[in-house]
């Protein structure tokens, strides 16, 4: 017999499962020994309350032993078979690659950047030296941007695809078992490129192929059908299918697209500003204590507000996490976060973003490069405020609102260093308003939020991308060019890496409708 139940449980009793196991019991009104195994379906924690509490899902299993299986994904020997190319190696692009192992295509995965070791240097120049090398990165790279912003895997993307079947793909090859219960599955930086490389590994040994420093700069169509691409060097890779899971960072694709008077759209996005607090604000806020319990993760957040009928929201929250430079390009500045795995470090940081609709920018309706002008306009003149290589401008959080220069910065996690400035010089009008309306508001909805100890700093400007590449709903081909698969953030169509994940599989298996 089988109960689905749910429990309450005391952070200090979450790792006994004897203690779980009464709980369970207790609550059947059965023995122990009557049951025979607990599986857990979701895990979350409950701070609504002023007794903080792990809420657990569960089936229970009675006089009978567990049934659950793991489905088993079967993958092809394709060396020899059709070829699917796929331009870009972040979540989109290797999960359309293992998509194309189980359906009997050949994957030839083409990623402008470097493998993923080999990043690090590229980082390390980042953060120590201010030097951004344009095709390796933060952005760009084996794993796109998610091999080293994090790897927050919440998603609401349940309509789109199968989401179990990313997380237990993740699972497969390093990632922990927590993952599939989480209500906030989170993988963490520092253990993400283990993952990537067992996932290439994966690919190689099932006869796909991953080249790196393979830019994309041509595509070959003949009569609206597409027919290959051209690299960087000049060589063709031929194909009938391509996958474009570019990330939303590669605008040399959207250059493509103009040149060849392709059709593409300008999207709205969210542009801000990331606030770093020290993280036990965070934790005595969100669990009502003066020091956070060693059996609770540290704290996030999210927060929402209306500013004159515009949305300020938190986005992408990293407890225990670091501020990063994710510039891809000269004289611009772009942050970030992430957080590693035991999400230990002294600092939280969100991504603190304003609404921009085509409405806020002159000539978006017409014009569908406008908002990526203003996006890049944005960026180049934060670099210019931090007048240095890096330097982000930076501001302490009342002092923003009420329209003070900071006469000093919080000790932070931003590696490049921050210069005070006033805030406004660089956002927008109405993005500035916006954000100064809605700090002190936060501050009533989460105590302690609004304080002088957080620092804004500037631009968080890489939310989604400002470039939509229209699709056709049923067969997700551009409606101008047969064959051709806009995917994942880059295209306009995912928010992270399980939405980029399952769009990659989805493009793959329309592919699969048609041959």
């Amino acid at each position: 017999m089988q109960k689905e139940i749910e429990l309450a449980v005391n952070p200090e009793n979450i790792s006994d499962d004897h203690f779980i196991l009464r709980q369970a019991a207790a609550q059947l009104k059965v023995t122990p020994k009557r049951i025979q195994s607990l599986q857990i379906r979701k895990r979350s924690i409950d701070a609504r309350g002023r007794k903080v509490v792990y809420r657990l899902r569960l089936v229970v299993y009675i006089d009978e032993a567990a049934t659950l299986t793991v489905p088993k994904i079967n993958y092809h020997d394709v060396s020899k078979s059709q070829p699917v190319i796929i331009i870009g190696a972040g979540p989109a692009g290797l999960f359309a690659a293992l998509q194309c192992l189980e359906l009997g295509f050949k994957p030839v995965v083409l990623e402008r950047g470097k493998a993923v070791k080999d990043r690090r240097r590229d980082l390390a120049a980042i953060n120590k030296a201010g030097l951004v090398n344009a095709e390796s990165n933060y952005c760009f790279g084996e794993g796109g941007a998610g091999t080293y912003s994090d790897g927050k895997l919440y998603t609401r993307s349940n309509k789109r695809g199968d989401v179990q079947k990313v997380l237990q793909i993740l699972v497969d090859h390093g990632a922990t078992p927590d993952i599939l219960v989480d209500a906030r599955p989170h993988i963490g930086t520092n253990k993400l490129p283990h993952i990537i490389e067992a996932i290439r590994e994966k690919i190689i040994l099932f006869g796909g192929e991953i080249r790196f420093d393979s830019k994309v700069v041509d595509m070959v169509v003949k009569n609206k059908k597409l027919q290959g691409v051209v690299l960087h060097n000049g060589q063709e890779v031929v194909g009938n299918h391509v996958i474009l899971a570019t990330g939303h960072s590669a605008r040399d694709i959207f250059y493509l697209f103009e040149r060849k008077k392709w059709l593409v759209e300008a999207k709205p996005f969210a542009l801000g500003v990331r606030i770093e607090h020290p993280q036990e604000i965070v934790d005595q806020a969100q669990y009502h204590c003066s020091i956070r319990s060693e059996h609770l993760p540290p704290a996030y957040y999210s927060l929402v507000e209306q500013i004159d009928n515009r949305g300020v929201f938190s986005f992408c929250m990293c407890p225990g996490g670091i501020i990063a430079p994710c510039a891809t390009g000269e004289r611009e500045i772009v942050v970030n976060g992430w957080s590693p795995s035991k999400r230990n470090n002294p600092y939280a940081n969100s991504g603190t973003v304003v609404q921009v609709n085509l409405e806020d920018v002159a000539g978006a309706h017409t014009n569908p490069f406008a908002l990526l002008a203003f996006q890049q306009q944005v960026e180049r003149k934060a670099y210019d405020l931090g007048g240095g290589p890096l330097v982000a401008p930076a501001q302490r959080m009342i002092d923003f609102v009420e329209g003070k220069l900071s006469a000093d910065l919080p000790i932070n996690s931003y590696k490049p260093g921050l210069k005070s400035v006033q805030l406004e010089e660089l956002l927008p009008n109405f993005i500035y308003k916006a954000l100064k309306g809605a700090l002190p508001l936060f501050g009533k909805k989460m105590q302690g939020y609004y304080t002088n100890e957080a620092v804004l700093v500037g631009v968080e400007s890489r939310t989604s991308s400002p470039i939509r590449i229209p699709r056709d709903k049923d067969t997700l081909q551009h409606p101008e060019i047969e064959g051709l698969y806009p995917c994942g953030e880059g295209a306009g169509y995912a928010g992270g890496i399980v939405s980029a994940a399952i769009d990659g599989m989805n493009c793959v298996s329309r592919i699969g409708d048609r041959e």
